[in-house]
């Protein structure tokens, strides 16, 4: 067993997870679509926006909750859907659900979750919300709708940005594939890295749990290309819970999408993984919150690593943000201790954060932004 380890920063959790993952599972999580050059790009955007500290002003009382749709959060971060979480660690996934539990967020549920849905938010206390990817002709998708509502799910996050997945030069170098396939390369690469093989071989390899039913599969490589406008209004109609559409930057899409009766929109170019020369998501939050206007809720994740990326992305405009692969990177490095470690973190740097611009909520951080 690894003993817990100190984590202060992302730059600490990404190291330890470097260190103790296989060199193929490492870059599947870390990899970013083509040179890797948006993700850079939107890393500095978040670097390089600026907040005003404010002196003289009693902040001795500081309230990280927030509201999200109709329940009210301890934090404000939740975790965002990812898949094969398991990968990180045995149990990852039902690690984060127990987190969203306890601080009453929402942990996304990924379409190619290592743990069935069914498991997922009752491990999570409700606190669950099921993302959704199209496939095929959508009947697939619709059934996975249906299964997620007897569930008990009551937001639906639809994952709009992967219409083909984005090139990962990185992943492909390792060999990367689901179901794994192990040739030389791979062996020795597991050989690396015994803790982590000997634990995924004694307790189980990660597969996709939503998806055991003989003649229901999910094809990570299938195209998406057939979902439409027409797709998501029939969507609407069948979805009678909370509809968050995932993977949006452009101001004209946000408009439509508030149109056509989404409850919210997420802000996000998919960690960077999709399309290289994508604009800066943190950017873009900032002129879509200026289209849709104050009041409709406006999600963001991508790029997020500290507390002070957190009160950023609110200045920016967002309602409530989600963290990715900082928390895969936190249970590699220290499994459940670990996840609990960073996200004390973070939740942190944001009272510090706020204590330091003269602010004790999370709400008008706007005026935070320095001219």
């Amino acid at each position: 067993m690894f003993r817990t380890p100190q984590i202060h920063s992302y730059a600490d959790a990404r190291a330890l997870a470097r260190r103790r993952l296989p060199w193929m599972v490492f870059d599947y999580i870390d990899g970013a679509a083509g040179e890797g050059h948006g993700e850079a790009i939107n890393l500095s955007a978040l670097h390089d926006i600026r907040l005003q500290p404010r002196v003289l002003v009693n902040v001795t009382k500081r309230n990280l909750g927030v509201k999200v749709f109709d329940h009210d959060g301890n934090i404000p971060f939740g975790i965002s859907p990812m898949g094969m979480c398991n990968l990180s660690r045995p149990g990852a996934d039902l690690m984060l659900a127990r987190m969203a539990a306890k601080n009453k967020v929402p942990v996304g549920v990924s379409t190619v979750a290592s743990t069935s849905l069914e498991k997922m938010i009752e491990v999570a206390d409700g606190h669950a919300w099921f993302q959704l990817y199209f496939s095929g002709d959508g009947s697939g998708t619709m059934r996975l709708v249906e299964r997620a509502k007897a569930a008990g799910y009551r937001t639906l996050i639809m994952t709009l940005d992967v219409p083909e997945v984005g090139r990962r030069p990185r992943e492909l170098r390792r060999g990367f594939k689901m179901p794994f396939r192990i040739g030389p390369k791979q062996f020795v690469d597991f050989a690396m890295h015994p803790q982590w093989s000997l634990s995924s071989l004694l307790l189980g390899k990660p597969d996709l749990a939503n998806f055991t039913t003989p003649g229901f599969e999910f094809d990570r490589t299938e195209s998406r290309a057939a979902a439409d406008w027409t797709f998501l209004e029939r969507l609407r109609e069948q979805w009678d819970g909370n509809l968050v559409a995932k993977g949006v930057t452009s101001v004209e899409d946000a408009q439509r999408l508030k149109a056509v009766g989404v409850d919210a929109i997420q802000v996000s170019t998919h960690g960077g993984r999709q399309l290289d020369s994508a604009r800066p998501p943190i950017l873009a939050l900032h002129d879509i919150r200026q289209a849709v206007g104050t009041n409709f809720p406006l999600f963001y994740d991508t790029g997020l690593r500290s507390g002070e990326d957190v009160v950023k992305a609110y200045a920016m405009g967002a309602n409530f943000v989600f963290f990715g692969r900082a928390m895969q990177f936190a249970i590699a490095a220290g499994g459940e201790a670990g996840l609990t470690q960073y996200c004390d973190l973070i939740a942190e740097e944001i009272s510090l954060t706020l204590a330091q611009l003269g602010k004790t909520e999370m709400n008008g951080l706007s005026q935070t932004l320095a001219s």
